[in-house]
């Protein structure tokens, strides 16, 4: 999102959220949130319940099945297919990557031709 659309953001675990994201939190802030059905849906939830609570906008990204648990209240929703945890990373990275596009594309920004970002880095 930053390196197409020039907007700051950053991605992290949700568990992580506690160690200084949640400071930034407020009603200006949206929040999109990955949230797999799963082993760790519950923590991820209790996370976003906490941005809620500080007046984030949240846009959850789940299946049918998180949706219907933690949908409702929500900015915005977008459902994906349930997928085995394994491939959920790669299925969940579509829906942010057109998010990047899109929000590039509406502030008119080149997609194709980032300004400042080489094609590979060279380590010395």
């Amino acid at each position: 999102l930053k390196e197409i659309s020039y907007i700051h953001a950053e991605g992290y675990a949700s568990g992580e959220m506690k160690h200084g994201p949640i400071a930034l939190i407020d009603e200006t802030v949206p929040v999109v949130v990955l949230a797999p059905s799963g082993p760790l849906f519950e923590k991820t939830v209790s996370n976003m319940q906490e941005v809620r609570a500080r007046g984030g906008r949240i846009v959850l990204i789940s299946d049918a099945e998180g949706l219907a648990e933690a949908g409702e209240g929500c900015l915005a929703t977008i459902e994906m297919p349930k997928v085995h945890p394994l491939i959920a990373p790669l299925v969940y990275a579509v829906p942010v990557q057109l998010l990047a596009y899109h929000t590039a594309c509406a502030k008119g920004t080149d997609v194709d031709q980032p300004r400042n970002l080489a094609k590979s880095v060279t380590v010395e």
